[in-house]
């Protein structure tokens, strides 16, 4: 069996402190592969983006990928032997205490007293493009208020669920009116705005408030039923001054008829929005969201490590970036915690992580109950797993802000978001919290898309082959050979390209979608 060497097969090895390598295709049992140092004789079939054992681990030992922890074998493994959720669980426990130490920074075990060091982030990331010429510029829209959008679009937003369909239908018969004015005219049902209490009826108006200030927006529309618990009166307090000219209201129950009263407003938007004229801004007005779902095993070996160059790239040019997903930063905390700036960065990142970890705990739900069933398939076994490939995206610079959901991100560099993995809700708190554009890797394909324009990455060829009216950009390169610079480059102009107006599919196929997080009762 030794001598059937697989000179066709592949076996990558992402850290050298690695004890499993990852199938680069579907590799059967029988042959050896020779990865790095290893030669290893393949003793089950492994499928493409699944582990293999380099070396005999012990049950109980730690399993190591990224360099790091992604649990512990729950039997004896010898090398070449698959790993998976059959021999390997999470070790992962409840709320954790973290101390605050500068000097130490790196991979620590993620249980009983953590030691996180804030990293003083000796990466310069004014460095990273030295041979940067000047700060890039995009075609975007200089609001009235400084802020710049990427879209000159008219958005209806709903303070009440009851009012869905006539969003809808103004929406359709505006579009179809003003065809050509405006990048077009969008409206985003949702169900909530009456019969909820506390926390959830703040974070719907947070939400809403956040999609109505959006710089994307050039004129905006809130539609009101006129009983609703978050009615224009009260909402008008959360959401505080407005330009009249842009945002303008209507009461649907006051009125005879809210299609005829709502193409008047629109009218008026419109006639608005056209004094706006793409001019050159600067790249550092970017505001960029970073999301990943349908993950695969590939997406922390391809696109969510070429997202994060991008990360990079632009927060050092004095953009932003904004990593939520808190969920899906549980064992690889310790990572963001270790680039926080300063320990009030750090206390906000513990909090951010225990504060979430709790809401599971009050709903008796298991903190660790993921990776999804597609995640499984895709070769991913725990939360670790998928943390660590998660996290990525972030990229290598400094935590520089840590935002609550709904709010406005205003301090350029990497700013981590309050938000659960949900792929609908999580782009929603980034379009809200500012982001002119979504960077969305996946592994699996998705259709999804935000109200802002959403980039899909595929993490392998084969999906990007598949799903040519679903994915934007293809990261699978990477394991072709196509080299991490020339790839960052790619995407970062691709980038720049949508900012100035390039459609993604999201926006051609008008995949646009809304839903706010909801932990509480409904009336």
């Amino acid at each position: 069996m030794g001598n059937n060497m697989g000179n066709n097969y592949r076996i990558i090895i992402i850290n050298p402190n690695d004890n499993v390598g990852v199938a680069a295709n579907n590799i059967p049992a029988g042959v050896t592969v020779q990865a790095g140092e290893y030669a290893i004789c393949v003793l089950d079939d492994i499928d493409t983006g699944h582990k293999v054992a380099l070396k005999d681990i012990k049950c109980g030992e730690t399993v190591i990928k990224y360099g790091c922890s992604i649990g512990i074998a729950t039997a004896d493994i010898k090398a070449g032997e698959y790993v998976h959720t059959h021999n390997l669980k999470t070790g992962l426990s409840g709320i954790i205490e973290y101390s605050y130490n500068p000097e130490k920074s790196g991979c620590d075990e993620n249980s009983g007293d953590a030691a996180i060091g804030s990293n003083p982030c000796d990466l310069d990331l004014c460095d990273l493009r030295p041979n940067e010429p000047e700060i890039p510029q995009f075609m975007g829209y200089v609001r009235e208020d400084g802020s710049v959008g990427i879209r000159n679009e008219i958005w209806i937003i709903n303070t009440v669920g009851c009012v869905n369909k006539t969003a809808e239908m103004l929406a359709a018969k505006a579009q179809k009116e003003f065809e050509g004015l405006t990048d077009g005219i969008f409206a985003f049902p949702h169900p909530y705005g009456c019969s909820q209490l506390g926390e959830d009826h703040a974070n719907t108006q947070k939400i809403l408030t956040g999609l109505v200030n959006h710089p994307n927006a050039a004129g905006v529309l809130v539609l009101g039923l006129g009983c609703e618990n978050n009615n224009i009166p009260e909402f008008k307090k959360v959401l505080g001054e407005y330009n009249p000219q842009r945002v303008k209201f209507l009461v649907t129950q006051e009125v005879e008829d809210e299609i005829e009263e709502g193409l008047k407003l629109i009218k008026d938007l419109v006639e608005y929005a056209a004094k706006f004229k793409r001019q050159p801004c600067p790249v550092s007005k970017l505001v960029v969201g970073l999301k990943c779902g349908g993950s695969d095993a590939f997406s922390g070996i391809t696109a969510n490590p070429l997202v994060g160059t991008f990360s990079d790239r632009i927060t050092s040019m004095g953009g932003v970036s904004l990593l939520t997903e808190v969920p899906e930063m549980f064992g690889a905390e310790h990572l963001l915690m270790a680039r926080c700036k300063n320990k009030e960065l750090f206390d906000k990142t513990v909090a951010l992580i225990n504060n979430f970890k709790e809401y599971y705990i009050r709903h008796n739900q298991v903190i660790y109950e993921n990776p999804s069933p597609g995640n499984k398939k895709g070769g991913i076994s725990t939360l670790e797993e998928k943390s660590l490939g998660c996290t990525q995206k972030g990229g290598r610079g400094c935590v520089a802000g840590v935002l609550d959901y709904g709010e406005k991100a205003v301090e350029p560099g990497l700013n981590l978001l309050k938000g659960p993995g949900n792929d609908i809700v999580a782009c929603t708190a980034l379009t809200a919290s500012g982001a002119h554009m979504i960077l969305f890797t996946t592994g699996r394909g998705t259709p999804l898309g935000a109200p802002v324009p959403t980039v899909k990455i595929a993490t392998n060829t084969g999906l990007y082959k598949r799903k040519r009216n679903w994915v934007d950009f293809n990261a699978g390169e990477l394991l072709q050979g196509v080299p991490m610079d020339k790839l960052s480059d790619d995407l970062f102009n691709y980038v720049l390209k949508v900012a100035s107006g390039e459609k993604t599919l999201n926006e051609k196929n008008n995949y646009r979608e809304i839903s706010i997080f909801k932990d509480g009762v409904t009336l």
